[in-house]
């Protein structure tokens, strides 16, 4: 099929062969595993998944695409679900099935993040996630405290998942080649998170980094007082880069 890829859907299709075996090494699927994976594009990872699953789930934004991939693979194999994966319920795989659901896919950069936080939705039904992202992103993920790297992203994924960044992808390894790099991400979602509302750790956490060159006594004046912090045993001084994300879980149940 001759696709001309499309800039508003951010598409980028994974062509390196050896890339290609490594992912697959990394995902290492199972015939009887639940597997779904987001934008598959023309279906070179679909392919290779397909040699390893009973059946595979797909979801596929662009219409053409989505036509393309039911011709292409046996329908008993592969359900194509055509749509935007922000309004996809991931719960509807699971419907009949005690299993939880494992996901793929070389996410589109311009809706990464958002996708992100929509699957934390869903995160005590997914066993795992891996995902091709850009690299910036994925090392914000994985970001530690105290860096340049380390903000929301880190904060917000952390507390539900476990993260490992696994290797980098060049951008000769797509058509048409990106401008950055990307990387692999693994998230397993944490099986006992800190106990926390979703809701209170993200408005803690997008006030705290409003200005992250100020100090936390400033930023995050409208929701908690300096004696607040102190009792908290959080410095007032420190910026919010600084705090570990069990810190924010702390000042989210205190909001809360």
């Amino acid at each position: 099929m001759k696709h001309i890829p499309r800039k508003r859907f951010g598409q980028n299709f994974l062509k390196d062969q050896s890339v290609l075996d490594a992912i697959i090494s990394a995902i290492a699927p199972c015939h009887s595993d639940i597997m779904l994976e987001i934008g598959p594009g023309l279906g070179a990872m679909t392919e290779k998944l397909l040699h390893h699953l009973s059946r595979l789930d797909v979801i596929e934004l662009d219409r053409d695409l989505a036509t393309y991939l039911t011709n292409r693979f046996p329908t008993e194999k592969l359900a194509v679900h055509c749509g935007d994966a922000l309004d996809f319920d991931i719960h509807s795989l699971t419907a009949c099935s005690d299993r939880k659901i494992r996901i793929v896919g070389n996410l589109p950069y311009n809706i990464s993040t958002p996708l992100l936080f929509h699957l934390m939705d869903f995160a005590s039904s997914i066993e795992d996630q891996h995902f091709m992202l850009q690299k910036e992103v994925v090392e914000r993920m994985v970001a530690e405290p105290g860096g340049k790297a380390y903000g929301r992203l880190s904060v917000m994924l952390q507390w539900c998942y476990d993260m490992d960044m696994l290797f980098v992808v060049p951008p000769e390894a797509f058509e048409p080649p990106p401008k950055v790099d990307s990387a692999i991400v693994r998230m397993i979602p944490r099986e006992m998170p800190e106990k926390c509302s979703l809701q209170a750790l993200e408005k803690v956490v997008t006030q705290a980094f409003s200005q992250r060159r100020k100090m936390l006594r400033n930023n995050l004046a409208p929701l908690f007082s300096e004696t607040e912090l102190e009792k908290l045993n959080i410095d007032p001084t420190k910026r919010p880069e600084d705090l570990n994300v069990e810190q924010f879980v702390s000042l989210a149940n205190h909001l809360k």
